[in-house]
């Protein structure tokens, strides 16, 4: 074996027909790293032939199991396990990756309450492998620019936000997975969770939450951070689509900070990578940063609602009929 082979990163790949794989894969190859192997339940993985056409691929988890093992016992050993998989799996997947010797770099949300992340990190003080999570806003240009404003501008103002995100999801969404709230967390948490940690990454602690509406399709509320009070809506109901969306398009993503919006929506495809470099050079997002956005995920899904309590979002009355 050269030293430049045993510079490259080695990878495992679990979720591999899912929504996001795809920016796994392609993360993985535009840093150089190699997948050794992929499972997944469903086989309609031909994106891989794209990637990594050699990696292995398993459909049965006892075998993708027992593949890793060996891979590990004989070498050259997997670095990493990526995981894609439903939201309520990849605590378990995590736990697996750390005992089978990898570290694990895992979509968001990581875990879906607080206490899974004590258990990982009982599992990272066990194995001494570490649990990495793909927070892509903190490595977004804009949000780096505004947290540097932030941070550069008078520590006493408290700034006003409004965070709107609205997308289309049709049937399918809620006969799947992500329409489960135990499987998926709810909308909050499946789709809310990188805006709160980057809510947290920019304006500090969490101070107040309130939720205003909690449905399966939408929900809303208030926040106060120690730098911002923020009014926040999501919502996956094409109904809910804001007026001023334009024409054609199904989604709708707004941030405004005292009135000026921040624009964010191009770059997302890029920011994968972007985090695989940052766990390869060792500055990775562990479970010190995970935890407030997904304490703050868990608080809104056990809240009693308070429709009167707190600044509303404009759009809160499209939610809600009112």
């Amino acid at each position: 074996m050269t030293g430049t082979e045993t510079t490259i990163a080695r990878y495992a790949l679990i979720g591999a027909a899912g929504y996001i794989a795809p920016r796994h894969l392609k993360a993985m190859r535009e840093t150089g790293g190699k997948l050794l192997v992929a499972y997944d339940v469903n086989d309609s993985v031909g994106i891989m032939d794209s990637h990594f056409p050699d990696a292995a691929f398993f459909t049965e988890f006892e075998r993708f199991e027992s593949h890793v093992h060996d891979v590990q016992r004989v070498g050259p050993p997997i670095d990493h396990v990526a995981i894609c998989s439903p939201n309520y799996l990849h605590k378990d997947h995590i736990a697996f990756a750390m005992r089978a010797g990898a570290d694990a770099i895992c979509e968001k949300p990581l875990v879906l309450d607080p206490v899974d992340i004590d258990a990982l990190a009982a599992i990272e003080a066990e194995t001494g492998r570490h649990v990495f999570s793909i927070l892509q806003l903190r490595l977004h240009p804009a949000i780096i620019a505004l947290k540097q404003k932030i941070d550069g501008g008078d520590p006493d103002t408290i700034h006003d936000v409004d965070l709107g995100y609205f997308t289309s999801r049709g049937a399918w969404y809620h006969a799947s997975w992500k329409g489960v709230e135990h499987k998926s967390g709810g909308i909050a948490t499946n789709i809310g969770v990188h805006f709160y940690d980057m809510l947290g990454f920019v304006f500090g602690a969490l101070n107040t939450s309130v939720v205003h509406h909690r449905g399966a399709d939408a929900a809303a509320g208030y926040l106060e951070f120690d730098r911002a009070r923020v009014r926040w809506a999501l919502s996956i109901n094409r109904d809910h689509l804001p007026q001023r969306t334009p024409e054609g398009q199904s989604t709708y993503r707004s941030i405004t900070i005292d009135g000026e919006e921040i624009e964010f929506s191009s770059g997302f495809t890029d920011l994968h990578t972007a985090s695989y470099r940052a766990v390869l050079d060792g500055q990775g997002f562990g479970l010190d940063a995970i935890r407030p956005s997904i304490e703050i995920v868990s608080g809104i899904r056990t809240a009693d609602i308070e429709p009167n309590r707190g600044e509303r979002h404009p759009d809160l009355g499209r939610i809600v009929g009112s």
